[in-house]
């Protein structure tokens, strides 16, 4: 999911951005690669879709993730669902028995909030604890051991989380509080921020500051926006994707340049971008695939922020893997990038170097991006 801060003060629980539409809450549709069943469609696993599908007759869902190759969504009521792979307890059915369609988590209805890494999945309550389950073999869910688990367990007992990302292989977890302190569970290598290639099972706070407002986990590292609007990155630096104009890993924050308009941010597999307040979209990191936007060369690696054509409309984003879906301020839905599996929703298996329109629909709301599929809704 990709959201926004607005003047300093961190949406968390329900947020009612309006994109294109009266009311927010709508239909959820998925494409892309179904090897798990993440698709949430009950058809056989092997049935990739290359084109949006809504999934089940729910119209109210909230809020939507996508993991490695498992799904998420939160409804206006407060209820929990997730469906595909659950090799570790991952969709907290207190089993390992992956599942084609959405099941709810327990019978609560005071969840709201939702992400989802490789096979760990932590989540918020309208209360403001945090609390995961999955896999816990980097300590990923706080408990001061690595022991996975099938069913919700919480992390802690504060009650000021508010904002959560989870990071692709890794196995780190970011949260931020209401105070606005960045903190960090689990993880390896310098994916964490905290200074330390050593994963810790139990919530460790990133630095002294208390200025976090957003938080986007990738592959081994994260970025983030402060309530001053500037942009920081961490971990691996592959192909640019520190934006730092090298290759270099950094196991704390770094900002990226000394704008101070940034409003929102997402980091994939290799590449990662940012959204300004202009609605300009910048991305950097890896360009094999095309996913950067920029219609260049697939070789063509960016290590610092690069405009992504010359539009100011841009409203939200979100990479992993290596494909880009982005909603424009019009409730427009585009793609670009790795369109392996037919995650670009295209209708086609191909490869895109350049924002193509998904369908002609402008009443696109929000996006859980996973490995090789999409998760969207619509506004009702």
């Amino acid at each position: 999911m990709s959201n926004r801060w607005q003047g300093g003060f961190i949406q968390a629980y329900f947020d009612p951005l309006t994109v294109g539409a009266a009311s927010p809450f709508g239909p959820l549709y998925s494409w892309g690669d179904n090897a798990q069943g993440q698709l949430g469609q009950n058809t056989p696993i092997t049935t990739a879709t290359s084109s949006p599908v809504q999934v089940g007759a729910l119209t109210n869902w909230l809020e939507v993730a996508g993991g490695d190759y498992s799904s998420a969504g939160i409804t206006t009521s407060g209820a929990l669902y997730m469906w595909g792979k659950n090799t570790w307890g991952t969709l907290a059915q207190n089993n390992e028995i992956s599942y084609s369609s959405p099941v709810q988590v327990g019978a609560l209805t005071n969840w709201s909030k939702v992400e989802i890494g490789s096979d760990t999945t932590v989540a918020l309550k309208t209360d403001g604890t945090l609390w995961g389950w999955g896999d816990n073999s980097l300590g990923s869910l706080g408990q001061n051991n690595t022991i996975s688990r099938s069913s919700p367990i919480q992390i802690g007992s504060d009650t000021d989380w508010a904002q959560i990302a989870c990071q692709i292989s890794s196995g780190g977890v970011m949260a931020i509080k209401t105070s606005g302190a960045l903190w960090a569970i689990g993880g390896r290598g310098d994916g964490t921020g905290i200074n330390t290639g050593l994963y810790r099972s139990s919530p460790v706070q990133v630095g002294a500051l208390t200025n976090w407002a957003f938080v986007s986990g990738g592959w081994f590292g994260a970025t983030a926006i402060k309530t001053d609007g500037t942009l920081w990155t961490w971990g691996s630096g592959s192909n640019g994707l520190n934006g730092q104009d090298n290759i270099i890993n950094y196991s704390s924050p770094v900002q990226i340049g000394a704008l101070t308009n940034w409003s929102t941010t997402d980091r994939g597999r290799t590449q990662a971008g940012a959204i300004n307040t202009a609605g300009e979209l910048y991305m950097w990191g890896d360009n094999s695939q095309g996913q950067l936007g920029l219609n260049l060369p697939i070789t063509s690696d960016r290590s610092s922020p690069v405009q992504v054509g010359t539009l100011t409309d841009w409203s939200k984003f979100s990479t992993k893997g290596s494909a880009v879906i982005a909603i424009k301020t019009d409730g427009t839905l585009w793609s670009w990038g790795d369109g392996a599996n037919g995650q670009l929703g295209q209708g086609v298996v191909i490869d895109v170097s350049s924002p193509v329109q998904v369908g002609s629909d402008t009443d696109w709301n929000k996006i859980g991006k996973g490995y090789r599929f999409v998760l969207a809704t619509k506004s009702s």
